[in-house]
């Protein structure tokens, strides 16, 4: 789960600074806003990759999705894209659980086949 989401926030990362070069354009917004807020999104971003996977990371990264949709406000184009990023975000959530799940079972099959070959090697043979 946390490569599926770390992937999803690192777009999301230059996907928010292409977003604070078009905001830049207008010229009600002050160029200091637009990176102070940029800026500490994009920081979030790149931090919520290394808590992802501790409580609450999960919970944080769908606040960030929200936070990109409604900065739609101020780039229309950033409903679509926060959408997107939304569906990506949910998908890498629902599908990197799914994986993990996936590898604990892997794993614990592993141990059980490599617990029996030690057990059948530990009988003696019978002469």
């Amino acid at each position: 789960m946390r490569t599926l989401c770390a992937s999803t926030l690192i777009g999301e990362f230059f996907v928010i600074g292409f977003a604070a070069l078009v905001a830049m354009k207008d010229p009600d917004l002050a160029t200091s806003t637009v990176w102070t807020v940029s800026g500490i999104a994009m920081f979030l971003c790149v931090a919520l990759c290394g808590v992802v996977t501790r409580p609450g990371g999960i919970a944080l990264g769908w606040a960030l999705q929200i936070a990109l949709i409604a900065s739609g406000f101020v780039i229309p184009t950033m409903f679509f894209m926060g959408a997107i990023f939304a569906a990506l975000w949910w998908a890498s959530v629902h599908y990197g659980r799914k994986i993990d799940e996936a590898k604990a079972r892997f794993a614990a099959q592993a141990d059980q086949a490599a617990q029996a070959t030690q057990a059948d090697s530990a009988t003696p043979d019978a002469v």
